[in-house]
């Protein structure tokens, strides 16, 4: 199995190659020569454990590695004390929603979010990559975050020999509980910097820097190597496939549906990773019907698979469901690289587009292919709180914003597509504790306040509920990191992280 760029196919890559590098140096991303077909396989798959699950998927995918290796990346990350007991995710029904919907809830690891799913195990997969394919080197991990995706990389990452990792994440646009895990971070090899602005801004300055030909010297002089946590890296986008297989073999276990037959599936998205994966799992033979990508305000996703028309020329809105506060999704380069044939040339003119003028338009062929596969739907913050409110008082399900954002969306699916209902799961990506003010708030404002923790003392009150104790011990962690700079001053902190010789 070997990978190429997006943008320039000449670029061909083992896999320990691109998870080691990342990004590909003129700004593409990797993606596999090919797709293993797996429908013929499903009744042998179905009833492996996660763990199984996950090694025969990533053994399709990881040609050099070697069993041995796999087995120990796998047996490390997916440890059932890591997400507390039991296999890592779990499906809820949602008898209200009607027969057959479920909740995939990707949040029961060691952040509470779905990120730990990947970024557990990135990097035992990174470390192996290095030896292999950089072997000498440590590498510098930089993670653009909108909240969940730092913390899980710096809790990933933290202390692992051969590598350090810097996370920047937009100042005002993380919940206080995300913020408050980010700032706490222990680990001798790890660094938090907040960015004036917003995720886009983070992310594009993180992109800059890994394309910068003096910084890529700098780092060389330093025996390093840039990577990235982000689903950009192709070893971070890979394990969220296995989740989509596993919930589709529990819904044949339950009797939802028997093997071959179609699920749909719901997700909120504002990178487009975790739906990718899920479209790249139809891909391998997954028996997905409908794609539902769900947005907040923030729909330039919404728009793009409506009209074909991607625009990030517009007001950004700080939401409720900020993991999502996103106008510039990368992993939509993946997608349309696939559904134009591959076409490299084409791909590239739209990012280039995309850079200099703020848009670009795909052809009306790769248009009606998008709106074959996916639905596009968005619900504003009212909406939001008012799911919020709807999941607690009929199913007495306590729901984070995103997770509320993809049933209000899929509700919305339902009355427009005008298909007949099949068993339906949908992607839940965050414990409502990261986001305690607005589930509060949702639920009964008179009881909020301007303290994050007494905000989930009250919710665990009013519901019943307790919060994860990984969130509430952070009360009393120290704050480790304040430092805040302009998003043109992101590749300063890194060249000064890299002639310091560490934090």
């Amino acid at each position: 199995m070997n990978y190429r760029s997006t943008r320039d196919p000449s670029q061909q890559k083992t896999a320990s190659q691109v998870i080691a590098q990342g990004i590909s140096q003129e700004g593409g991303l990797f993606v596999p020569g090919q797709f293993p077909r797996l429908e013929d396989r499903l009744p042998e798959l179905s009833g492996m454990s996660y763990q199984e699950l996950a090694r025969e998927i990533f053994r399709l995918f990881l040609t050099d590695f070697t069993e041995e290796e796999i087995a120990s990346c796998v047996e490390n990350a997916y440890r059932a004390e890591k997400f507390g007991g039991g296999e890592p995710v779990k499906l809820t029904p949602l008898p209200a929603e009607g027969e057959d919907k479920y909740l995939l809830e990707l949040w029961h690891g060691p952040t509470c979010a779905f990120k730990d799913m990947a970024l557990q195990i990135l990097p035992h997969f990174l470390t192996v990559s290095l030896k292999k394919a950089q072997p000498g080197k440590e590498a510098l991990i930089l993670v653009a975050t909108s909240g969940d995706t730092g913390k899980a990389a710096l809790e990933g990452f933290q202390d692992v020999a051969g590598t350090r990792i810097a996370v920047f994440y937009p100042q005002d646009g993380v919940s206080p509980m995300q913020k408050r895990q980010m700032a706490t971070q222990e680990g001798r090899n790890v660094m938090v910097c907040a960015i004036e602005g917003n995720f886009d801004d983070a992310q594009t300055a993180v992109k800059r820097i890994f394309t910068d030909g003096e910084m890529q010297e700098l780092l060389a002089r330093h025996g390093l190597l840039f990577s990235s946590a982000n689903s950009i890296n192709w070893g971070r986008l890979l394990p969220q496939i296995v989740y989509y297989f596993y919930a589709y073999f529990r819904l044949a276990e339950q009797g939802a549906l028997s093997l071959g037959e179609p699920m749909d599936v719901v997700v909120p998205t504002g990178n487009f990773g975790n739906i990718l994966a899920a479209y790249y799992g139809r891909k391998m033979g997954l028996p997905v019907r409908k794609l539902v990508c769900a947005s907040n305000r923030n729909k330039v996703l919404t728009d793009f698979i409506r009209t074909g028309v991607y625009d990030r020329r517009r007001e950004f809105h700080a939401t409720a469901s900020p993991s999502m506060d996103i106008l510039i999704s990368s992993n939509l380069e993946r997608l349309l690289y696939d559904l134009s044939g591959e076409d490299s040339e084409k791909l590239r003119g739209w990012m280039e587009s995309l850079s200099q003028k703020g848009c670009y338009q795909v052809e009306d062929a790769v248009g009606e292919k998008i709106r074959e596969l996916f639905y596009g739907g968005f619900c504003d913050d009212e909406a939001t709180f008012s799911t919020i409110r709807e999941l607690w008082e009929k199913e007495g399900y306590l729901s984070d914003t995103h997770t509320a954002v993809a049933v209000n969306v899929y509700r919305q699916y339902l009355k427009e597509a005008g298909l007949p209902p099949v068993p339906t799961v949908i992607a839940s990506t965050a414990n409502p504790y990261k986001f305690s003010g607005s589930v509060l708030g949702a639920l009964q404002a008179d009881l909020l306040t301007q303290d994050d923790f007494q905000n989930v003392e009250a919710l665990e009150q009013l519901t019943g509920v307790q919060a994860p104790q990984q969130l509430r011990q952070l009360r009393e962690k120290p704050v480790r990191f304040t430092q805040v700079v302009e998003k043109d001053q992101a590749g300063t902190f890194v060249r000064q992280l890299v002639e310091q010789g560490g934090n």
